[in-house]
């Protein structure tokens, strides 16, 4: 199976294509799929933001899937929140969900492509985006695209999947991924869940052979993002980023601005997964 694209229309129809039959089992899947650890890592990545952007009015959540991460926004903060997917099947039953936790007066979704976000420059206060970075052609691009519609000084965060660097968390993650997964996608979720599990290790495995961290984290700041943090999750299964909108054209940095925040994220350990 092919893990990434030579243009964005190959990368949006193989991504409809792999979603589309998947929402209604898509948050047990995630949690399988992340060794459990789906919903610890998302509280990691809007945790990040919140320190960066406490007051945030106004968030965008890219890639919101059944809109999970949105509604963790709801849960910590009044802001409003408006969730983005590739995928009308996800945003059909993330609405679902939405008006399930009586959260429509504060979330919105819509269908649109991380490459060319409907929204004005600077319209956000916050912006998270989870699971992306693999499924589109060009990630230096993506990222300056995110942050466009971010107003300066406003909080990026992030989640991926990752690849642990420790030899034995490696082969363990290595096994998991390749034979695992396909056998416990099928079993919780059918032929479709079977052909995401497949997918999956390849995917991440290709994607830092192409992309790893430290060229992600160059790409973030081309974008004119600064103060960018890393933190390895769940013995290096996952990782969140995350990082301040440049307050100039130049990054340079804001004598207002609070780097304790980052500082003190920076400065946690990795997770146990405890």
């Amino acid at each position: 199976m092919r893990t990434h694209w030579d243009t964005d229309a190959q990368a949006n129809a193989f991504t409809r294509g792999l979603f589309d039959g998947l929402p209604e089992k898509y948050d047990l899947l995630a949690e399988v799929l992340s060794f459990g650890q789906n919903r610890r890592w998302r509280h990691a990545m809007v945790d990040a933001a919140l320190r960066l952007s406490p007051d945030a009015h106004r968030v965008l959540d890219v890639a919101t899937g059944t809109a999970g991460v949105a509604l963790a926004w709801s849960r910590r903060t009044p802001a409003d929140v408006i969730g983005v997917d590739l995928t009308e099947e996800m945003v059909r039953v993330g609405r679902d969900r939405v008006a399930r936790h009586n959260a429509e007066g504060q979330i919105r979704l819509v269908v649109g492509r991380a490459e060319q976000l409907p929204f004005p420059d600077a319209s956000f206060d916050a912006l998270t985006f989870t699971y992306l970075l693999r499924y589109v052609t060009d990630p230096a691009a993506t990222l300056r695209e995110l942050a466009r519609v971010v107003r300066p000084g406003g909080a990026i965060a992030s989640l991926e999947f990752a690849v642990p660097s420790k030899p034995v968390w490696h082969i363990a993650w290595r096994g998991y991924t390749r034979a695992v997964l396909p056998a416990a996608g099928f079993a919780t979720g059918g032929r479709e869940w079977a052909q995401v599990g497949r997918f999956l290790g390849p995917s991440i495995t290709e994607h830092y052979q192409r992309h790893p961290v430290e060229q992600t984290v160059a790409h973030w700041r081309e974008a004119g993002i600064e103060d960018v943090g890393v933190r390895t999750m769940s013995l290096g299964g996952g990782v969140v980023m995350w990082g301040r909108k440049a307050r100039s054209a130049q990054g340079a940095p804001d004598a207002t601005a609070a780097p304790e925040a980052a500082a003190t994220l920076a400065a946690e350990p990795e997770s146990n997964g405890a």
